[in-house]
């Protein structure tokens, strides 16, 4: 994958969401806003594809690549005080363009076929500055989920150190999506993500930048909703 990473805009909707967020005793430490844990969903792949690298677009040695906008999904994993996370592996996964997921359980109508030139998971190491990149398409919504979300996990070594999901910002379907509008504003807020289109791309490719920083842990199990169906 070529292009440069986006600076980050995590903190940039603060002054967005009102006064109070200013005068609150003891909100502004030193450590940073955690992402906000959400529930896995029971689509992650029962069974990994041969290809799990970080190019969605294409499966293995394909000439076909996948129904959907291309999207360059670029971000940082940090811990707490904003440390850089060297060589955490960030999973990501999602529908393709016709709202299956890569799961033998999804449900899929005859007249509406997984992608099979979509890979549906992928994953990448991240560097020194704890950075990540992907090439995936950007998220659909599905009967039960009208917003598209793109769900992840970071990893390291044998444990899982946060699973969640993130969402266009803007999009009108996350007003009506039960799993989107989770947790208070701040949280909703911390998982909201830009998708600009890329300005020298011929084809309408998109970019969008997501910077996570861990702090929950896996125990904090009350950060879970339960939801039923795709998530």
């Amino acid at each position: 994958m070529n292009g440069h990473l986006v600076q980050p805009s995590r903190r940039g909707f603060l002054g967005a969401l009102g006064v109070s967020f200013f005068t609150t005793p003891g909100l502004f430490a030193e450590n940073l806003f955690p992402t906000p844990m959400l529930t896995e969903g029971p689509f992650y792949p029962d069974k990994l594809p041969l290809d799990t690298d970080n190019d969605l677009i294409i499966v293995n040695n394909s000439l076909t690549p996948a129904i959907g906008v291309i999207t360059h999904l670029t971000g940082r994993v940090l811990g707490p005080t904003g440390t850089a996370i060297k060589d955490a592996v960030v999973e990501i996964w999602q529908c393709d363009a016709n709202e299956v997921y890569l799961h033998t359980s999804d449900s899929i109508p005859k007249d509406r076929q997984r992608d099979k030139n979509f890979q549906g998971f992928g994953k990448f190491t991240t560097n020194a500055k704890g950075e990540y990149r992907f090439r995936t398409i950007k998220p659909v919504p599905y009967p039960g989920r009208p917003s598209p979300h793109i769900h992840f996990k970071v990893k390291k070594g044998d444990r899982t150190l946060l699973t969640s999901q993130f969402f266009i910002r803007g999009h009108p379907g996350n007003d009506r999506d039960g799993i989107a509008r989770v947790g208070n504003v701040l949280d909703r807020e911390l998982l909201m993500v830009d998708f600009k289109p890329v300005k020298e791309s011929k084809i309408g490719e998109l970019s969008a930048y997501f910077e996570i920083v861990l702090g929950r842990t896996p125990d904090d199990k009350d950060m879970e909703p339960k939801q039923p169906g795709k998530q």
